[in-house]
């Protein structure tokens, strides 16, 4: 069953109130509301146990079914399939945007961390999907957080190719019609190509009789969901290193910010060293290390020509090198 919900996403503003006849300004407490309408639907089971968490589907729509008619929404892809009958063992939300322009990733961000908390949502398993507009809309929001989603599933869209390394770790599916008039299928081919250079195993399946409704028969296959449902939220796995290898890091590395890192070895453990703290980096393949399990922080050494390591590469919310002094 689908319940029509809203979210209100509130800014509290500090406003001057200026008059020429006050002597001192005035600040009063204003409001901002930004309403955000979504379809909700909830797995059979999900009220019989309160301390079960359940995988999150977020459904991104096309620019059709923009507006303040949230029926709308079911027009295509998952919501249309939930009004039809059928069953899903995850929680679906399905935002509405107001104006059939684009998706805000902020604005999209902000819903889905209201989801979080008001419903039981297993974090190592949330998925984001859209067609066309919403295509474009899930390549965006991926991007920006990355460390949200364990994969997501863009079908007719495309993007700015600029942060696709920063899909590096998250599973990729992606489907467009080789006949697309309205989405050239080129876009998310540049797309995919893009994420390819980071994240090798990232999947793009061109239909060569679709036009641009390519999301149809993507959305009424079982294994795609089945393909989604097996993946889970990406993070590092320690491997080990030889403690030889690591002195060949070690030494001070000058950033493109300007800022320093001491770079040292202490009882086989390899550190990094700012002005602002000192953490240790653990390895998770050749020549590439971790900070944190969770946080999509890659450190990558980089050898010369000559066999010696002279660089590395911090690939976070941008990319930053590092040259050894």
């Amino acid at each position: 069953m689908q319940k029509a919900k809203h979210f209100l996403f509130l800014i509290l503003i500090a406003g001057p109130c200026i008059s020429g006849f006050t002597a001192r300004a005035q600040q009063t407490p204003e409001k901002f509301i930004r309403e955000t309408d979504y379809l909700l639907s909830l797995p059979d089971g999900y009220d019989k146990d309160s301390t079960q968490h359940w995988p999150l589907v977020i459904f991104l729509h096309g620019s059709g079914e923009s507006g303040s008619d949230l029926e709308k929404v079911k027009t295509h892809g998952p919501p249309k399939l939930v009004a039809a009958g059928k069953k899903f063992p995850f929680i679906l939300v399905s935002p509405q945007a107001q104006h059939p322009f684009d998706w805000e990733p902020d604005n999209l961000y902000h819903l889905l961390v209201y989801i979080k908390q008001k419903y039981r949502v297993e974090e190592s398993r949330i998925y984001l999907t859209g067609l066309s507009m919403g295509g474009f809309g899930t390549w965006a929001l991926a991007m920006k957080h990355p460390e949200e989603f364990a994969a997501i599933l863009p079908i007719c869209g495309g993007g700015d190719t600029t942060d696709a390394w920063k899909l590096r770790h998250t599973p990729v599916w992606c489907f467009h019609g080789a006949l697309d008039q309205s989405v050239p299928v080129a876009r998310d081919e540049q797309m995919v190509n893009a994420v390819r250079q980071y994240n090798p195993s990232a999947k793009f399946t061109v239909y060569p009789d679709a036009d641009h409704n390519s999301w149809e028969r993507t959305y009424n296959n079982d294994s795609v969901y089945e393909w989604m449902l097996a993946q889970t939220k990406f993070t590092y796995k320690e491997v080990p290193v030889d403690p030889a290898r690591l002195k060949e890091y070690a030494g001070t590395y000058l950033g493109q910010q300007g800022d320093t890192v001491v770079v040292s070895v202490d009882k086989d453990v390899l550190h990094a060293t700012t002005h602002h703290k000192d953490f240790p980096l653990k390895s998770f393949g050749k020549d590439a290390f971790f900070i944190n399990e969770h946080e999509p922080i890659d450190v990558k050494f980089i050898r010369t020509p000559k066999g010696k390591y002279n660089s590395f590469l911090v690939l976070e919310q941008i990319k930053n090198y590092y040259r050894r002094l």
